[in-house]
């Protein structure tokens, strides 16, 4: 799959990307369309995590700092 020219630099390290961009979640695919390829990159708590923490944020954590409950 060809990325978008502004997506995040992240996203072949990001597990949220890697496990939902398949995702037939309507949430999944507004937080992905926003966050990995919008304008609300610069927002993302998964990349603040990584900035603070010196590693990537789980899998399950969404761009907004929530956790997605593993029943997607």
């Amino acid at each position: 799959m060809e990325l978008p020219m502004d997506s995040c630099n992240l996203l072949d390290s990001c597990g949220f990307f890697r496990k939902y961009q398949s995702s037939q979640s309507a949430a999944c695919n507004a937080f992905i369309q926003d966050y990995c390829h919008g304008d609300k990159q610069d927002k993302c708590k998964r990349k603040e995590f990584r900035r603070l923490q010196g590693e990537p944020a789980p899998d399950n954590m969404l761009p907004v700092g929530g956790l997605l409950p593993d029943i997607l």
